[in-house]
C-alpha cells in the first residue's frame, strides 16, 4: 500500500491556480518532513518545496512567491498553494515523505499528479 496519495491536478490556464494535496496514510505524519517535487518527461525529478516536522518551509527561487507549502497533521496532508502559474510549471508533482530516525531513513513517494498550465 503507497502511504501517499496525491490529488489536486488538472489543466489551468496560465496565471490560474491550483491546489495540490497528499494523503498519507500508515505513517506517523507528524514526525515526517515534506516534500513536493516535479519532473517532466526527460528530465531529472526536481525539488519544489519543503516543510520540516516543525512546519518550517522552503522553496526553489522559480516558485518563491508563487507556491505555499503547508501541512495540517490532524488530517495527515501536506499541500501545495500554486498561484500565478505559468506553462513551465508543468510537470507531473510528486509528494515525498522523508525521516531519519537515526537508525534507518523512511522515504515514501507518492505516485504523481499531472500539472499542466496552458500558455
Amino acid at each position: 500500500q503507497v502511504p501517499l496519495v496525491e490529488s489536486g491536478g488538472g489543466l489551468v490556464q496560465a496565471g490560474g491556480s491550483l491546489r495540490l494535496s497528499c494523503a498519507a496514510s500508515g505513517i506517523q505524519f507528524s514526525f515526517f518532513a515534506m516534500r513536493w517535487y516535479r519532473q517532466v518527461p526527460g528530465k531529472q525529478r526536481d525539488l519544489v518545496a519543503t516543510i520540516s516536522s516543525e512546519g518550517t518551509s522552503t522553496y526553489v527561487d522559480p516558485v518563491k512567491g508563487r507556491f505555499t507549502i503547508s501541512r495540517d497533521n490532524t488530517k495527515a496532508t501536506v499541500y501545495l498553494q500554486m498561484n500565478n502559474l505559468k506553462a513551465e510549471d508543468t510537470a507531473v508533482y510528486y509528494c515525498n515523505a522523508y525521516y531519519d530516525s537515526g537508525y534507518t531513513n523512511h522515504d515514501y513517494w507518492g505516485q504523481g499528479t499531472q500539472v499542466t498550465v496552458s500558455s
